[in-house]
């Protein structure tokens, strides 16, 4: 059986990933920055190595390297934090991965490509323009420095707008889970003038980074979905299936060191990787929908927020017996 680390285990991508290679076969160790109290977990700060230690000596035949300071807004803000963590913290686990000959499978963003690229290569020069984008352009050449200088075994995969309908609520998430969030509550979103993204479903995005592990040769290669869609028609799905009103869908120039249009070439991934996307962005829209409807109402539930006679015994319940 194959062993996986998974570094970045608690985050949206990370989560669904580790129960995907379990599926797979694989025999998996998770680690986090975030306390894990559980079997096969291990916890951990990619900018402090001497903790990943144990994970290493565990045996893992592949590192799936998702740990990472996020988000364009947040790596301008602490960019000190951004620099120690996306630099110096990659830097410790591609040292421990040579010195246990493991492979490494880097998880990079499409944000390295920057605003001023019409169609985005891997051959082409990426110029980012925001300190997410750089921090990890440049840990890219760290990956790609290794690789030439020691032989270490890696490929560095750029996703294009990955959601999941489990994915945590928040500001700086992607724009399907912000704009189902919103609307169910009935919220105002915000659409930027003309932009378009392809979206891709967790499902297919796990399924890429998991045939990832099985490539033999260095590799830069983008993920993600070939329908590039209009973001504003993505926000009018989303209302449709809500049933929210048109009035809280607001439009806005695209503020700056964002870009625009995200069109990404994805021959690699079908050529290499062997996947087409199967999930596609009608689907993917009910998929959330349906989920976010169902999140809240059990968040409505804990909050005393609604009524009906299933909800009138579970609150019986949890008033009358101990639950954690």
């Amino acid at each position: 059986m194959r062993r996986a680390l998974v570094i970045g285990s608690e985050g949206n991508i990370g989560k669904p990933l580790c129960e995907y290679l379990k599926l797979t076969g694989y025999e998996v160790l998770a680690s986090d920055i975030k306390p894990g109290w559980r079997e096969n977990f291990v916890m951990a700060d990619i900018t402090n190595p001497s903790d990943l230690i144990p994970a290493f000596e565990w045996g893992p035949d592949v590192v799936f390297l998702l740990g990472a300071m996020v988000s364009r807004v947040t790596c301008e803000q602490a960019s000190s934090l951004a620099v120690n963590t996306n630099l110096s913290g990659v830097q410790n686990v591609l040292d421990l991965s040579k010195k246990y000959a493991v492979k490494l499978v880097y998880f990079s963003t499409s944000e390295v490509y920057g605003p001023d690229m019409v169609v985005m290569d891997e051959e082409s020069s990426p110029k980012p323009n925001n300190r997410y984008g750089l921090t990890k352009l440049l840990s890219e050449s760290l990956v790609r420095y290794e690789n030439e200088k020691y032989g270490l075994k890696a490929v560095i995969l750029r996703p294009f707008m990955i959601y999941d309908e489990n994915e945590t609520f928040g500001d700086h998430r992607s724009a399907m889970i912000r704009f189902a969030y919103n609307l169910a509550l009935n919220k105002p979103v915000i659409v930027h003038t003309r932009s378009e993204r392809g979206w891709m479903h967790i499902s297919d995005a796990v399924r890429c980074i998991e045939a990832a592990a099985d490539l033999d040769s260095f590799e830069i290669i983008n993920i993600g979905s070939p329908d590039i869609f209009p973001v504003a028609d993505l926000a009018e799905m989303i209302r449709n299936e809500m049933n929210a009103d048109k009035t809280l869908i607001h439009y806005e120039k695209i503020p700056k060191q964002m870009t625009l249009i995200k069109n990404p070439v994805l021959s690699k991934q079908e050529k290499l990787l062997g996947i087409v996307p199967e999930v596609d962005i009608a689907e993917g829209v009910k998929l959330v929908c349906q989920k976010v409807k169902e999140r809240l109402a059990f968040e409505g539930m804990l909050n005393g927020q609604l009524n009906s006679p299933e909800i009138s015994e579970w609150k019986y319940y949890k008033k009358n017996v101990d639950i954690k």
